[in-house]
């Protein structure tokens, strides 16, 4: 399914801007936090790995990641890797200004290939920058936090998104596409997104 778009002036709450990484708040459980992990972080000589399935928010923790690293005065470098690219979209020129005070984050690590995760992990030893990984399975970093979804989180994340106003569609058909997707947010919120268009259509008729 392609990206959602909104063509209409009306507002679709599902729609990209509303949807995306860091416009939807990471929900930590309880006694979790961004501070909190950015201290893990650190204790962990500054490299980790944040492991999850397809759509459960590790980019929406990554944005508030780095929100919580450059408050503590660090620069965080975001680099995401899509389907197919099994080398880092960085020069080495740009990657010899890292130093101790970066931090480097690899959205989609498994992507990379054997020699582009060696020259990366070698290029970290030399420089000293920090490293966080997003994967779907543990790449042999420390732990920083695995991501999960459960139905009554994506009952909560829409209704977020409806907010107050008159909708076409009801905060409870989220279970459908939950159940489907298997709990991938991002597949479920695309399914509403043009559920709401549908319906939003048909009342304009």
């Amino acid at each position: 399914m392609s990206k959602p778009h909104d063509p209409d002036p009306a507002p679709n709450p599902f729609s990209a801007r509303h949807v995306r990484p860091g416009a939807i708040r990471f929900r930590f459980p309880a006694g979790k936090s961004a501070e909190g992990l950015l201290e893990r972080l650190g204790q962990n000589n500054w490299q980790g790995q944040i492991v999850g399935p397809h759509g459960s928010g590790k980019s929406a923790l990554v944005a508030a990641l780095i929100a919580s690293i450059e408050r503590n005065g660090r620069r965080a470098c975001l680099i995401e890797l899509h389907d197919g690219q099994r080398r880092l979209p960085v020069s080495r020129r740009r990657m010899s200004a890292f130093g101790p005070g970066t931090v480097l984050i690899v959205d989609g690590y498994e992507q990379l290939g054997p020699w582009g995760r060696f020259t990366l992990r070698r290029f970290r030893r030399r420089r000293g920058f920090g490293l966080v990984v997003t994967s779907h399975k543990s790449v042999g970093l420390p732990d920083l936090f695995r991501t999960t979804t459960s139905l009554g989180l994506a009952h909560e994340i829409v209704r977020d998104l409806l907010g107050s106003e008159p909708s076409p569609v009801a905060a409870d058909e989220v279970d459908q596409p939950f159940t489907s997707h298997e709990g991938n947010m991002r597949e479920v919120l695309f399914d509403l997104y043009d559920l709401y268009e549908q319906r939003r259509v048909r009342r304009q008729r």
